[in-house]
């Protein structure tokens, strides 16, 4: 599964905010200046986030397993995370 976000946070702390979330049950793989691979028993998670338009940071995460998999809510999760960090307003909610 593919999910994509756009956020005011810059690629840095977005990057930072994902290895905070995937620390614990993850594993990184792969670490660049722009993407992570995390890696884990229930599957593989990308973390890819661009500079676009000036302000903003465009994310895409991405898994190795289908929809509504362990990894799948996993990712969803952390957008979700990201979210509510650039907008204090936002407040997490559901299952994943």
């Amino acid at each position: 599964m593919r999910y994509f976000h756009r956020t005011s946070l810059s690629p840095d702390d977005t990057l930072a905010e994902a290895d905070r979330h995937f620390a614990g049950r993850f594993q990184t793989v792969t670490s660049s200046a722009r993407a992570r691979i995390f890696q884990g028993a229930v599957g593989t998670i990308t973390v890819q986030a661009e500079p676009e338009g000036g302000h903003y940071t465009h994310i895409t995460v991405s898994t190795d397993q289908v929809g509504e998999s362990e990894a799948d809510k996993t990712a969803k999760r952390f957008l979700t995370l990201v979210h509510a960090r650039a907008d204090g307003r936002h407040v997490a909610r559901g299952a994943y």
